[in-house]
């Protein structure tokens, strides 16, 4: 299997429960292509959407989804990289992402050496790395914090020097849920 990660914007803000009946009403695409819903994350202004999902390969993401009704020009295949012993109730916690994009590809491990050299800077704001999604192309990352607000994140990054395109805060939807993060 592999993650998959699909970007959406929209005009007019979505509610956590639109996004998951959408999602649940996609079910027999998801199941007929082989696609697991792992979580979504919607900005707190309900006009970015992030979705993980986890399938047999990139392609059969592209089909699936699409006869589900998403748009899909913004689909790409990477990786998940989490902290040594991350616990699901600790993921559970995140509540801000950053987007990097990158003119040229680069490598996680260069990416994750900048993190490791800017910990301070992460601790001072009380900012907690949580997770990356890393493209397989290596131009595009998401990483998911844990604070006390996107602005901390935004200090964090800027002091720490990393590369950054985009930072907002979000909700967690997820299949187990009952309802989403506040």
């Amino acid at each position: 299997m592999i993650d998959v990660i699909l970007e959406r914007d929209f005009e007019r803000p979505l509610e956590s429960p639109l996004v998951r009946s959408l999602t649940e009403a996609a079910q027999p695409c998801f199941d007929l292509y082989r696609i697991q819903w792992q979580e979504s994350l919607l900005a707190r202004d309900g006009r970015r959407l992030v979705c993980h999902f986890q399938a047999p390969d990139i392609e059969s993401a592209r089909i699936g989804l699409r006869q589900a009704g998403a748009d899909i020009s913004s689909l790409w295949g990477g990786s998940v990289h989490d902290p040594p012993g991350l616990k699901a109730t600790e993921l559970a916690t995140a509540n801000v992402l950053v987007e990097r994009h990158f003119a040229a590809p680069v490598t996680f491990e260069a990416i994750q050496a900048l993190e490791n050299a800017g910990a301070a800077c992460l601790s001072n704001h009380r900012v907690r790395f949580l997770r990356s999604h890393f493209s397989l192309d290596r131009r595009r990352m998401h990483c998911l914090y844990q604070a006390p607000d996107a602005e901390s994140v935004r200090l964090a990054q800027h002091q720490a020097g990393m590369p950054v395109s985009r930072i907002w805060a979000f909700q967690r939807i997820a299949p187990a849920d009952t309802t989403a993060q506040p």
